[in-house]
């Protein structure tokens, strides 16, 4: 089981994410836009530089649902490797058998 504190700090981070998506995507839009003046582009550029670095989107980590851990990560059932074999194993993942030949 991953620590807590690390849970949590991540949960936050979404939630910085989730509120500060639209104001980043219109700065982005600003600066990438080449038919403005480069100054207005650079005025956006700092108002960018000066949201919280927590509101990027590259900043949350994946973790497991179930145990909290960030390695071994299946995108498609939020899991970990480990997990995933425990609860196929006890047949809680539906679609999920134990190999044998």
């Amino acid at each position: 089981m991953a620590k807590t504190s690390a849970i949590e700090k991540n949960k936050r981070r979404r939630k910085t994410v989730a509120n500060q998506a639209a104001k980043r995507a219109a700065l982005k839009a600003i600066i990438q836009n080449q038919a403005l003046p480069i100054e207005d582009r650079f005025k956006a550029t700092l108002k960018l530089a000066s949201l919280p670095r927590d509101g990027s989107k590259t900043r949350i980590r994946n973790r497991c649902e179930v145990t909290g851990r960030p390695r071994a990560f299946y995108r498609k059932l939020r899991m970990s490797r480990i997990a995933l074999r425990e609860l196929g194993n006890t047949g809680k993942v539906p679609g999920v058998v134990k190999s044998s030949w």
